[in-house]
């Protein structure tokens, strides 16, 4: 098996040069980053299009503008983020400042999926570079085409001492893993997140895992069900379901679920067409295996919508499934695709006894109009983040660090969160050397008396 030792010592060397924390040589990096996606733009639409069959639309949207814009962020609050930050400091040490610096942990691994293939492997490569880390990228190789242009894209404008993308399998990350990394970054599913952390754990590295889960939205009787119903389509549909933080599963409250239902045929139907199968645009599931799985499910519930298929162009249409139990396979783990199993509630208990008796999940949405309700959801269950009245939206903003909880994952990223990320938070205590405190010295006399009256 290939190691990749001598690339993370020729990284390693690089960062001990310091060139990687001057803040000139970071805000450039980014700018390199930044023409070089508007220049590559086209190649990458086409990437994503073989790959995943994204349209221009949803590849500019959810991959390529939503990196220009974190780059546009972070290169804006950059020169503020790296200022050490003054802190208070007690009376107890009179006479000397505290501070706190930001400082890169030093080469950086970052293992990307494959459902935003180009977005989930920059956003958090941007982190890495304006913390001044080096990285090494290992891309997807279920998106061999974006994982290509990746590649092509790092390799050209930065070398591979300070940035590089390894292509390769699941051999390849094991053997990256092998390597002693000072952070290693990770978005995927709970079982892989499982076995990064571990061996992260041999060499106690730091990390953070982007995982999933069961991302419940729940439908309140007094919701704005045809606002509700565009907006739950559109967040659980996008990307044929293939979304970390899309809807998983629908919690709708028994007195409007026929209503609610009807318009969220409608909305779907507007939105991606009374042919799903037939839209061009419509993205394909990633490969033959999750085709499969996903199928798999069609057989527990009622078909209320959807349910077609297209095997040869690993298609399968916006589907929604009543009569479903907790006991199902569908609600058994994370779906990962176009189908949307709906539960019913009379009362909001029951709502979070089922979602308390799984793991945290990622994401939660609530609509509702009533504050109280939506007050009492928030604070009732523990998820990563999520909506009140929207899906998905609350990903984009670089305001809100995002992130899970439990199982659905450990640390969070985006804006400034992202920056810090990739920071190692040093706590330093400049002392002056004008007169100095003798309390804390053992041979001072009546010693601890005089302790107690000062630190009382």
């Amino acid at each position: 098996m290939e190691t990749y030792n001598s690339l993370l010592t020729k990284q390693q060397f690089f960062f001990r040069t310091e060139t990687t924390k001057d803040i000139a040589f970071r805000l450039e990096a980014l700018q390199k980053l930044r023409t070089a996606i508007k220049t590559n733009e086209k190649v990458l639409m086409e990437a994503l299009r073989a790959d995943l069959n994204k349209s221009e639309f949803d590849a500019y949207t959810s991959e390529i503008g939503f990196v220009l814009e974190e780059l546009r962020f972070t290169i804006k609050h950059l020169q503020s983020w790296v200022k050490p930050k003054k802190v208070k400091t007690p009376v107890t040490h009179i006479g000397s400042n505290s501070y706190i610096y930001s400082e890169p942990y030093g080469v950086a691994l970052i293992i990307a999926p494959w459902n935003y293939p180009f977005q989930l492997a920059i956003a958090p490569l941007i982190g890495a570079i304006a913390a001044g880390n080096c990285a090494v990228i290992k891309p997807s190789e279920l998106t061999p085409k974006t994982s290509e242009i990746l590649e092509k894209l790092i390799g050209d404008i930065f070398p591979e001492e300070y940035i590089s993308v390894i292509q390769g399998g699941v051999e390849t990350s094991q053997a990256l893993l092998d390597e002693k990394f000072d952070y290693i970054f990770f978005t995927g599913s709970v079982p892989v997140g499982k076995l990064i952390m571990e061996a992260a754990a041999k060499n106690l590295t730091p990390l953070t895992l982007e995982l999933g889960g069961k991302s419940p939205c729940i439908v309140h009787k007094d919701a704005n069900i045809k606002l509700a119903a565009k907006r739950i389509a559109w967040g659980k549909f996008t990307n044929a379901g293939q979304t970390c933080i899309a809807p998983d599963y629908l919690y709708v409250h028994q007195s409007i679920k026929d209503q609610f239902l009807q318009q969220l045929k409608e909305a779907t139907i507007e939105l991606y067409g009374q042919k799903p199968l037939d839209n061009m645009n419509f993205t394909r599931i990633v490969s033959e295996r999750h085709f499969q799985r996903l199928c798999s499910f069609l057989d527990h519930g009622k078909l209320y919508m959807g349910g077609g298929g297209n095997q040869e162009r690993l298609t399968i249409e916006p589907t929604v499934l009543t009569n479903v139990t907790w006991e199902d396979p569908i609600m058994q783990d994370e779906i990962f695709g176009p189908i949307l199993p709906v539960l019913q509630y009379n009362e909001l208990s029951e709502v979070f006894t089922g979602i308390h008796r799984h793991p945290k999940p990622l994401a939660l949405y609530i609509f509702t109009e009533n504050p109280t309700v939506q007050q009492k959801v928030l604070t009732s269950v523990s998820f990563g983040g999520g909506c009140v009245n929207d899906t998905v939206y609350h990903f984009v903003s670089p305001y809100l660090p995002f992130g899970g909880v439990g199982n659905s994952g450990i640390g969070a990223y985006h804006g400034k969160g992202n920056f810090n990320t990739f920071s190692h938070q040093k706590s330093v205590l400049k002392q002056t050397t004008l007169f100095d405190i003798p309390f804390r010295y053992p041979n001072v006399k009546n010693g601890l008396k005089k302790i107690k009256l000062f630190m009382k």
